[in-house]
């Protein structure tokens, strides 16, 4: 029996987190320059995400960190729209609604935190995470919507709360 718990990150949380992420990229052999693999702030995501209106949820699965999502109020987005940041499974939790069950709590987030827009950033090798944004209502977009983000991503998706 699959035991799933989300909570908020906690300290103790940054190396198992920051494994996990770049093991998926290592897994599906994405990108790693400028991208969340080589950001400095992979190594420290609780304190990134002590900053106000952002918020880190993490699943376990049967007492073990397995996945990680967050929004995060990111440097040139409108005040009305936040980026979904640190969206990440391992490949254990893969296919169990861990995804999306962290999906809806990164809007729910959103929404107590009074935004009505949600950006993406991403990658093609994610294939499978992009077929989940468009399932949950995200849009492409033909360019990004801050210099902000990670330059080596080159899909970009928005979601409006408020429909």
């Amino acid at each position: 029996m699959v035991k799933l718990k989300l909570r908020l990150i906690k300290e103790d949380d940054n190396s198992r987190l920051a494994e996990m992420i770049r093991g998926v990229f290592i897994e599906f052999n994405a990108q790693k320059v400028g991208t969340v693999y080589s950001d400095p702030t992979t190594d420290n995501l609780y304190d990134l995400f002590r900053t106000d209106h952002s918020v880190l949820w993490v699943a376990e699965l049967n007492g073990r960190v397995e996945g990680c999502c967050g929004i995060y109020p990111t440097q040139g987005l409108n005040d009305d729209c936040t980026e979904l940041v640190k969206f990440y499974l391992h490949a254990n939790a893969r296919g169990k609604g861990i995804g999306r069950a962290l999906l809806e709590k990164c809007m729910e987030s959103a929404r107590q935190l009074t935004y009505t827009k949600i950006y993406i950033e991403s990658l093609p090798e994610f294939d499978k995470a992009v077929s989940m944004y468009h399932k949950a209502g995200f849009v492409s977009l033909d360019k990004p919507l801050t210099q902000f983000g990670h330059p080596g991503c080159n899909l970009w998706f928005l979601k409006d709360l408020e429909t």
